[in-house]
């Protein structure tokens, strides 16, 4: 990352952490990750910007406080392993390549999943997995996850989702609740699954399939 790009992510963490307190950790993901490489060409003037932005295929790429938020929901500190579910542009995974020592993706829409990894070789990111798959499945192979993301909004989580997810972990998800969505934290503690609702928010919604 050039000194002029390393400014301006630093600055864009910061404006983060303004609004929504970081810890030192996740302020530092953010600004170690060049969001410029994720957005659109026609849309690189705005990728300091606090707004999400269209990727192709009806999806965007987060909010950069959204991806914050998130990140810091999930209790990286002393994670090992965490899985999203819905890659899109690759922007959060690069953001919690920073905080875990493996990160699985999964991603329905074959395009983006292409896109995103051409991403993450060019940024020289060699600890994120990918795979094109219906997300609500999970990957099994690679589980249990100490944490488990979904980048779009759910009506329910799977149960074999909560299988793959490591005893004490903790999945957070937007949920449909009525007519909002809100940011719900569950934490696994031996059968039983606490369900904390964080706020409102607005994401894609989770699809079945695979698109090509």
């Amino acid at each position: 990352m050039d000194r002029i790009t390393a400014t301006k992510t630093a600055r864009l963490a910061q404006e983060c952490s303004k609004i929504f307190p970081l810890s030192p950790e996740i302020e530092n993901a953010i600004a170690k990750t060049n969001r410029e490489e994720f957005v659109p060409a026609g849309f690189r003037h705005n990728a300091y910007k606090l707004d999400a932005l269209p990727i192709g295929a009806s999806q965007y790429i987060s909010s950069p406080l959204t991806v914050a938020k998130m990140t810091e929901y999930l209790f990286p500190r002393g994670a090992d392993r965490v899985l999203e579910i819905g890659c899109g542009s690759g922007y959060q995974a690069a953001v919690l390549s920073h905080l875990f020592r493996g990160v699985f993706t999964i991603e329905r829409i074959e395009p983006l999943l292409l896109q995103a990894k051409q991403r993450f070789r060019n940024l020289g990111i060699n600890n994120v997995h990918t795979r094109t798959d219906d997300g609500q499945n999970g990957w099994i192979s690679y589980g249990p996850y100490d944490r488990i993301l979904f980048s779009a909004t759910a009506k329910a989580i799977p149960s074999k989702l909560f299988e793959q997810l490591a005893d004490g972990g903790i999945l957070v998800a937007p949920m449909v609740k009525g007519n909002k969505q809100v940011i719900t934290r569950f934490i696994k503690n031996g059968d039983i699954i606490e369900e904390e609702e964080l706020e409102d928010c607005d994401f894609v919604p989770v699809l079945d399939g695979v698109q090509k």
